[in-house]
Formats: structure tokens, C-alpha cells, sequence
């Protein structure tokens, strides 16, 4: 049976290979994104240190009209959100002006995004009218086929009493029966300005549809939340049908409550209800039962991505004005390269920093500070280099601060450890044993420090906008690099030390003599026979050093001692 003591240095090298096997499977990923898709060696670069491309919005305005500052302002959130979700980092969203707004990103942006904030219109909820093609359906039951009417010459025959409601057929004249005959989804015409109370003729956003479509009912503002989902039938079990699932504020509750129950149970294609994003529709689902609880769900032919980019244009489409492109212009770098430099001047300059003090305060057990370093670098190079590859992460000046800050916490952690293991020798353990209690006491400390600084970060990342968030990203990606490099390196590496003849000897040299540290011997450790070549005077002094390092309790234990009466005789 192996000694007991051989366990820590098995579990050690049990915990080297697994961090061994993290960083070879981070590395062979960035080596296969370089190969065999869009990934480069080095981390791409935020619009300060690259510059990249800049469009400027132009509130669309009719005679007369003006917008507000809190109108751009609303509509600058709802842009930072669009932009963020397409997964574009470091971007600067900001008004110009009494009517523009202007959103710089990084490097070139692809057609995706920039449909994305160019598709600026309102957001409008219409019911439907008449159609020529089939649509969605509201969840609730799977997508059905109906008979969808066929537009013709019957249409102009429809009287055109007053219409009692948005969807009521009698909003269809002799004119707008002719217009909807004529439309031609292939060359459509701009109806991000139609008017909200008159009917609307538009097609699907892939003109694959042909809408008539009634007055405005409900707004994009009425939107709080639109997610993607697997949708449940009513037992709550999975159908494994994706689904966008949407929730109304409380004006929206109350009239979706009101038109369900207006359209459920109509003749298609009266049942149905069109979001018309920029004068398209989206979606027009069918109406298959009565909402009442501002949680409408849409089903049909979704898949993943289809129904997130739903969810995104109608959670992110409640624009409070229409804008028009002004421009759209490459910008150069607001910083460039010479201040990237500077940083990393300055980053290696903390770097040699905490290198000196750590061989100065730890001698050679300093080069574990360094090694671990070294472990954590290339960890977050792995990590930064596949953020940005895989989530469109860009470095700012901002997030090199927060990597140069990063290393001034993750040697405090070791710090703390190296500490608890001189407490514990100091305490009268031997090595082994003082690497091991040492740690149980540390990692209590390194977790709540750590939890505080990962907490400071996402606060900061959610409550901040443009640079800062880069600050704040970097600051909790390297915390909790820094955690995994004290338990799968730092850690381990000392138990293999401590059962090394040198640093288990206490050489001066190590960092880790006792007799320097001024241990106590209280019969529990020894930590090496005296040295016959010590002189007599220097063990003096040794015994005398350890004396002045009694503890107050042990004092007045040996005071209590020396005047305690013989025995036999009176005090």
C-alpha cells in the first residue's frame, strides 16, 4: 500500500494534467479557427485602436414636426441594444445634433448588422385584412392551413360603409382594392411613413406575402420582452417546436386582450394580426385562442435562428421615430497603435514590478508567482482570442487596463496562499503539512476576493456603456482565469515542493526557513537536526529569538508556573 503522504502528489498531477488538457483544448481550437474559419492569431481590435465604420441617422420628420431629446435618447438605448445583440462589442452609440444620432463600430460591419440599425422605423401592430399567401400562427396549436382568399374584381364590390374596427372589411374602397391587385411585392414601395390610422398595403419582409393590413392597433412600446424558445403544450411538456415568446406592459395586456377576442374565431384571413417592422411584415400569425395575460407566444416554421431574429426585431424594434442612413463612412483609429504600445509598456512594467518583489519577499518560491503568471497570460490570450473569434469580442485601451489591472489581483491571491503556509510553519508544521492547512485556510479568502471582484465586474459590465463595459468584461474574464490557475497550478505546484528535499529542508534560499520565519517547535514538527557547525551563540540567539516570540497566552502561563508554591509548603 502506498504511503499516505504520496497522496497530495498524485492529486497534484492529477490536477497538472487536466489544466494541461484545458489550455491544449483552448489552443486547438484557436489553431482550428485560424486553419478552417474567420479566427486570427490575435485578438481583433476595438474602434479606438482600429477605427472602423460610421453611420449617421437622420430623424425622419414631417413639416412641422420636431423630435426630443428624450425621443433620441430612447432611441440610442433601443440602437445599443440591436447592436450588442448582433454581438458587436465596443461600439459608441451617441446623438448629434437636436435630430441624428451617430453609431461608430469597429472594423467593418457585415450586412446583418447593418440591417440591423438601419431597419429603424416603429414597430406597429396591424390586423389583416386580406392576403394572397399563407402565414404563421399564434401558439396554441400547430401550424394550420387555411383557405386564404384569392384578391378579385369581387373586392371593389365591398361596401364601404364605416368601418367599426381595424380589421373590419369595410375599410377595403373600389381605389384600395385596385392598389392591393396591383402591388407588386418584387419592387415594393417605402411605407415606413404610412399613416397609422389608414389601411396599409405591404408584403412579408422576403415578399414571399401580400398584405392588406388595418389601422394601427398597438405599438413596439407595448413590448417589454420577446425571447425564443422551445414552446410547451398546455400539460407543460416539451413539443420541441421553436417559438418567440412575447410580453405586453399593461396597456398592451389590456388591448391584445381585447382584440383575441375580436379575431378568435374569425374567417381567415380576418383572424390574423401582422408586426410591421419599417413598413414589413415580420409575421402574421393567426389568432387560435383568447390572450388575456399579455403573453403571446407565435409558432410555425421556426427554427433556432429564425425565431431569435424574430425575437430580436420585436424586442428591439420599438423605435419612437424613424430614421433615415445620412452616411455611412470608414473612420480611422481615435488612439491607434502608439497607445497600444504605451499600455503594454506599462503592463509589462507592473509585470517586472510584481516580479521583483515577489523573488525579493519569496526568494525562489517567488518563481511560482512567475510561473503561475505566465500560466494565467496564456490562458487569457486562449480566452480573449476565442471571444473574439467566436462572439465578436474587440479589445479597447480600456479592456488592456483591465488585463494590466488584472495582474496585480492575481498575484495577491498568491500572496495570500504563500502567507497561510508561513503562518502554519511559523506555527511549528513541517512543509507538506503546512502547504496543505495553509491552503484550507487561503482558498476561503481567495473566494470571497475573487467573488467580490467578479461581482464589481458584472455590475460594472450591466450598469456601463461603450469602454467601461470593456474595462468591466476583461476584469471578470481574468478573475475567473485567476481562480483556476491558483487551484489547477498554483496549488499543486506546492504540494510537489513540499515533498522536495530542498524546499522540505527549509533552505534560506526557499523562502520557507522556519528558524527565519521564527517558528515555534512545540513538539508537533521537526524540521532538521541541529547543525553541529552552528555555534553555540548562534543557537543561543536562535532560542532567544524564539522566546521573544512567545505568544502572551504562553508568557503568563510560564510566569504562573515559576510562582507556583512547592510541594509540601505554604504559599
Amino acid at each position: 500500500m502506498a504511503p499516505t503522504s504520496s497522496t497530495p502528489v498524485r492529486q497534484a498531477r492529477k490536477t497538472l494534467t487536466w489544466l494541461g488538457a484545458l489550455t491544449a483544448v483552448l489552443a486547438a481550437a484557436l489553431v482550428a479557427g485560424v486553419i478552417w474559419s474567420t479566427a486570427s492569431w490575435a485578438p481583433k481590435l476595438a474602434l479606438d485602436l482600429e477605427g472602423g465604420t460610421q453611420v449617421i441617422l437622420s430623424a425622419k420628420l414631417s413639416e412641422g414636426q420636431q423630435v426630443s431629446q428624450d425621443q433620441l435618447n430612447q432611441a440610442v438605448s433601443i440602437i445599443r441594444q440591436r447592436v450588442d445583440a448582433s454581438g458587436v462589442s465596443e461600439a459608441e452609440i451617441s446623438t448629434q445634433g437636436s435630430s441624428n444620432i451617430v453609431v461608430s463600430m469597429p472594423g467593418e460591419i457585415d450586412d446583418a448588422t447593418r440591417e440591423r440599425i438601419e431597419s429603424s422605423a416603429q414597430l406597429q401592430f396591424r390586423p389583416v385584412i386580406a392576403t394572397s399567401a399563407p402565414a404563421n400562427t399564434f401558439v396554441g396549436e400547430d401550424q394550420v392551413e387555411t383557405p386564404y382568399p384569392t384578391p378579385d374584381d369581387s373586392m371593389a364590390d365591398t361596401p364601404s360603409a364605416e368601418p367599426t374596427d381595424a380589421s373590419d372589411p369595410n375599410w377595403i374602397t373600389e381605389r384600395l382594392s385596385a392598389e392591393f391587385l396591383a402591388y407588386n411585392c418584387a419592387e415594393p414601395t417605402d411605407a415606413s411613413d404610412a399613416p397609422a390610422d389608414e389601411p396599409l398595403i405591404t408584403c412579408a419582409t422576403d415578399g414571399t406575402a401580400k398584405y392588406l393590413l388595418g389601422p394601427v392597433e398597438l405599438t413596439g412600446e407595448s413590448i417589454t420582452d420577446a425571447t425564443a424558445g422551445i414552446q410547451s403544450n398546455s400539460q407543460g411538456a416539451s413539443t420541441g417546436v421553436w417559438g418567440v415568446n412575447i410580453v405586453l406592459n399593461g396597456h398592451g395586456t389590456e388591448v391584445f386582450g381585447d382584440i383575441s377576442q375580436r379575431l378568435y374565431g374569425a374567417e381567415a384571413p380576418q383572424n390574423q394580426f401582422a408586426f410591421v417592422l419599417d413598413g414589413s411584415v415580420l409575421s402574421a400569425p393567426s389568432m387560435n385562442g383568447l390572450i388575456t395575460n399579455g403573453k403571446p407566444s407565435i409558432t410555425g416554421s421556426f427554427n433556432q435562428d429564425s425565431a431569435q431574429a424574430l425575437a430580436d426585431q420585436l424586442k428591439y424594434g420599438a423605435l419612437p421615430i424613424s430614421f433615415t442612413v445620412q452616411s455611412s463612412d470608414t473612420i480611422s483609429a481615435t488612439l491607434g497603435d502608439t497607445q497600444l504600445q504605451i499600455g503594454l509598456i506599462f503592463g509589462l512594467i507592473g509585470l517586472l514590478l510584481v516580479v521583483v518583489y515577489t523573488l525579493f519577499q519569496y526568494r525562489l518560491l517567488g518563481f511560482v508567482t512567475i510561473a503561475s503568471l505566465i500560466v494565467a497570460g496564456v490562458l487569457t490570450y486562449l480566452a480573449i482570442a476565442l471571444l473574439s473569434w467566436r462572439e465578436g469580442y474587440r479589445l479597447s485601451l480600456a479592456g488592456v487596463a483591465g488585463l494590466i489591472v488584472a495582474i496585480g489581483f492575481t498575484a495577491d491571491s498568491f500572496i495570500v496562499y504563500f502567507e497561510r503556509i508561513r503562518d502554519e510553519l511559523r506555527d511549528g508544521r513541517g512543509l507538506e503539512s503546512a502547504v496543505e492547512a495553509g491552503w484550507r485556510r487561503a482558498k476561503r479568502t481567495i473566494f470571497a476576493s475573487k467573488a467580490v471582484n467578479l461581482l464589481s465586474a458584472v455590475v460594472l459590465y450591466v450598469l456601463a456603456v461603450g469602454n467601461v463595459r470593456g474595462f468591466a468584461f476583461t476584469l471578470g474574464v481574468t478573475t475567473i482565469i485567476d481562480v483556476i490557475v491558483v487551484f489547477l497550478f498554483t496549488h499543486p505546484m506546492m504540494q510537489l515542493l513540499a515533498k522536495s528535499r530542498f524546499f522540505s529542508s527549509g533552505h534560506p534560499a526557499t523562502g520557507l526557513d522556519p528558524h527565519a520565519l521564527g517558528a515555534i517547535y512545540r513538539g508537533r514538527a521537526q524540521f532538521r537536526a541541529p547543525d553541529a557547525s552552528v555555534s553555540a551563540s548562534k543557537r543561543r540567539s536562535s532560542k532567544r529569538e524564539v522566546q521573544r516570540r512567545q505568544t502572551i497566552a504562553e508568557r503568563k502561563a510560564a510566569e504562573l508556573g515559576d510562582n507556583r508554591p512547592e510541594d509540601g509548603k505554604d504559599s
